[in-house]
């Protein structure tokens, strides 16, 4: 599966392993999405509609519904009469969404190591969590082990039996991907990331919901903590 089309499944909360059916507004989001969540569009640049339905070939009524939906996911702003931009990162923002996401992820975490079927999660659980082994010791592979740990992230959210949990980890995603480039932007914090999520994989070999609950705690409020560093330099 091709980034935009991950970034598609998120964008409308669907899971990497539904059939893909977009409307051209959440095909565009999908493409907007990525370029906010990879810095390619910096926070408060302007998104202009004009500029956006040119580049696609549409009018303007889908690019609309696009930021509409954007906004949503918290990317972008939309401000009377002078249009979209992208939301600034901030530190009141990263405590909010961090701290909720630590308290739902510890509550997923716990759920699937005390699940009767945890075992069956444990093979891809293993491997990509190797893999972030692997990349946290090589200093060049930063990006790709964000993108590993969001698609892990959506793994376990796609496995989690709580239905409306899932729903609500969906919708924070976007929102937080952002910080956690910022949170796992040094390969010490990558290194530190990585543990956590091995102790999580010895949780769930195990059955310990216990222990499952506070390595995803811990490793929520670890990004949390790095990247309001991050954001205190800049």
């Amino acid at each position: 599966m091709t980034p935009d089309a991950k970034l598609a499944g998120r964008v409308t909360g669907t899971t990497s392993s539904a059939p893909l059916t977009l409307s051209l507004p959440e095909q565009i989001a999908a493409r907007l999405s990525e370029r906010i969540t990879a810095g390619t569009y910096a926070p408060g640049r302007r998104v202009m509609e004009q500029e956006v339905s040119a580049e696609f070939g549409v009018s303007r009524g889908p690019v609309r519904e696009a930021l509409r939906l954007l906004e949503k996911d918290g990317l972008v702003t939309i401000l009377p009469r002078r249009g979209a931009q992208v939301t600034r990162l901030s530190i009141a923002e990263v405590r909010e969404i961090f701290d909720i996401r630590a308290v739902l992820n510890g509550l997923r975490d716990r759920q699937l190591a005390e699940a009767p079927g945890h075992v069956e999660l444990l093979p891809a659980l293993e491997q990509a969590v190797e893999r972030l082994a692997r990349l946290a010791r090589n200093p060049g592979d930063a990006d790709e082990y964000v993108d590993t740990v969001f698609e892990l992230n959506q793994l376990l959210n796609d496995a989690a039996p709580n239905y409306r949990l899932r729903v609500i980890l969906a919708s924070l995603a976007l929102q937080t991907l952002r910080y956690s480039r910022l949170g796992l932007s040094t390969p010490e914090r990558r290194l530190q990331s990585a543990g956590n999520w091995q102790r999580l994989v010895k949780a769930v070999r195990e059955g310990d919901g216990l222990d499952a609950q506070r390595a995803a705690e811990q490793r929520v409020l670890d990004s949390r903590d790095a990247a309001i560093r991050e954001l205190e330099k800049a």
